[in-house]
């Protein structure tokens, strides 16, 4: 009988934010913004274990709280991938799905989605997802990440830019030929520790999207698309804006 695949999600949580310190831990919700990813996490069907990778003993003290487990990691990591790469990198886990720590409005079903496709293709070390914008002012935002798909679905590139770029209409053309990039991502745990033991390379610099270091790698990653985005919280006005919406559920429910 062949031992079922061990689908693990990794959180990697970091306290010293430089737009929003210490966002992981906010707590004006009455629950910590880590907690909300956390319940959210764990709301997905095929991962066995929620795991959250801190980079802070605060981090640890806090996740004990609510009942979660979690791995205190070097402080020194460049990325969350490197950081969820020291905390699963020994376990028994065959797929490894990072989701962001600022992402409480994570969709569980996603999470799943990432899971099946990395179990429904077994040859793809890595995957992600992609939905259509919802603003034409989006797509040349820098901030916002663009992705193009090729054939098969797999990633040709990802950009700060605008791509594809349309020369009839000087950049921005329709707004169904663009796909937004989500920063949510599934490893083969294999992989995961041999990608992230690989030196950055020149595009990743560039264009600071570590994702880009697996494609100028040659590897392939995988794109799933979804209807809808998850909006995270980079900053202290975005955290309001959640607490001001949680409240509002609170209040009709």
């Amino acid at each position: 009988m062949v031992d079922p695949v061990k689908i693990v999600v990794c959180i990697p949580a970091r306290y010293a934010s430089t737009r929003f310190p210490a966002k992981v831990l906010a707590k004006d919700t009455g629950k910590y913004l880590i907690q909300h990813t956390w319940e959210q996490a764990c709301k997905a069907k095929l991962p066995v274990r929620v795991v959250i990778a801190a980079d802070d003993e605060k981090i640890v003290r806090a996740a004990k709280e609510f009942g979660a487990e979690c791995v205190l990691t070097s402080p020194r990591h460049n990325s969350g991938t490197d950081r969820i790469a020291e905390a699963v990198g020994r376990s028994d886990a065959d797929i490894v799905i990072n989701v962001q720590g600022d992402e409480p409005r994570i969709d569980p079903n996603h999470i799943d989605l990432l899971a099946r496709m990395m179990l429904d293709n077994l040859e793809t070390p890595m995957a992600t997802l992609a939905a259509p914008f919802a603003a034409r002012e989006q797509i040349a935002d820098p901030n916002v990440v663009k992705v193009v798909v090729g054939t098969g679905g797999k990633a040709l590139y990802f950009s700060r830019s605008v791509i594809p770029y349309d020369r009839d209409r000087a950049g921005v053309g329709d707004v169904g030929s663009y796909l937004r990039h989500l920063g949510i991502y599934a490893y083969r745990r294999d992989f995961l520790l041999t990608i992230t033991s690989l030196p950055q390379t020149p595009l990743e610099k560039l264009e600071k999207l570590e994702q880009l270091r697996v494609i100028e790698n040659g590897y392939t990653i995988l794109v799933g698309k979804v209807e809808h985005t998850c909006e995270g919280i980079d900053t202290p006005e975005q955290y309001a804006a959640f607490v001001k919406g949680q409240t509002r559920q609170g209040s009709e429910g």
